[in-house]
């Protein structure tokens, strides 16, 4: 059984239960705001090796299904597996056509999956939630089949730092998500077991005609602020008012940004 129950230190990433709780309740909203979500799915997608043909894959941090129908219409003999931390999200995947065969509560960390059980794991945007991300590679290593890859896209130290200067000028509060260094998630791959195809970091620039309108996109896709330290309560309206003033010299001609340090991984198993 997966085990939820471990403390969240002082600038750790965020309780895992959090996090399932926060994307179930979005599971009905999430579709609708996840643009960026897509393009960097399709581009991960796209970075799969030619010629792989799976007979099973796994969507990890599934969500609602989106790239599990993906997965599906690609790989059209191939069975489909989604794991996902949140029931909510794998109740609406449930419901909507294509996709996965099978619909599994789980953690990246301790996957419910048998060993050498998979040929493709597919993650996309999913594991930056988790603690250890030596963890997640090893279980992806454990339950690949020898030749099996790893395709994963991730977020790291970058993503949303204007929202996060802006707020820092406001007041000490942790506001936004914290992520792990890019330098990590080389460091790690390298240090893996899998042979690495490819690993590089892009950054993804949202537009947005106001503050609110990118804090509201957040909520609905469930990733707003989780962390250790965030405020509680409702934030004060001279606070808010310093936020809209301090992101406002970030603005752009397109709107006010919003970057998103992504990274992208594909490793495969050695054969030996």
């Amino acid at each position: 059984m997966t085990d939820l129950s471990r403390p969240t230190l002082p600038g750790a990433l965020p309780d895992k239960r959090q996090v399932a709780a926060s994307f179930s309740r979005a599971a009905a909203s999430y579709d609708s705001v996840a643009a960026l979500q897509r393009a960097v799915g399709l581009h991960l997608l796209e970075q799969l090796p030619q010629g792989l043909q799976p007979s099973r894959w796994l969507d990890l941090g599934s969500g609602t299904g989106h790239f599990s129908r993906a997965l599906a219409e690609r790989f059209v003999q191939a069975s489909g597996v989604a794991v996902d931390i949140a029931e909510g999200m794998l109740c609406h995947a449930r419901n909507e056509q294509g996709g996965a065969h099978y619909h599994v509560v789980g953690d990246a960390e301790r996957l419910p999956l048998r060993d050498v059980s998979v040929d493709l794991v597919f993650s996309s945007l999913a594991v930056q939630w988790c603690d250890q991300f030596a963890s997640v590679l090893a279980e992806a290593l454990r339950v690949l089949r020898p030749g099996g890859v790893l395709a994963f896209s991730s977020l790291c130290v970058g993503t949303l730092d204007e929202l996060r200067a802006s707020w820092q000028k406001v007041d000490g509060l942790v506001h936004v998500n914290r992520f792990r260094r890019f330098e990590d998630y080389q460091r790690l791959c390298a240090a893996s077991g899998f042979e690495p195809l490819g690993l590089q970091r892009c950054p993804h620039v949202l537009h947005y005609p106001d503050v609110r309108s990118l804090t509201h996109e957040l909520k609905a896709l469930g990733a707003h602020n989780l962390n250790p330290g965030r405020p509680s309560g409702l934030t004060g309206r001279a606070r808010m008012q310093g936020l809209l003033q301090a992101y406002e010299a970030f603005r752009q001609p397109e709107g006010l940004p919003a970057t998103y340090q992504v990274v992208y991984g594909v490793l495969r198993k050695p054969q030996a």
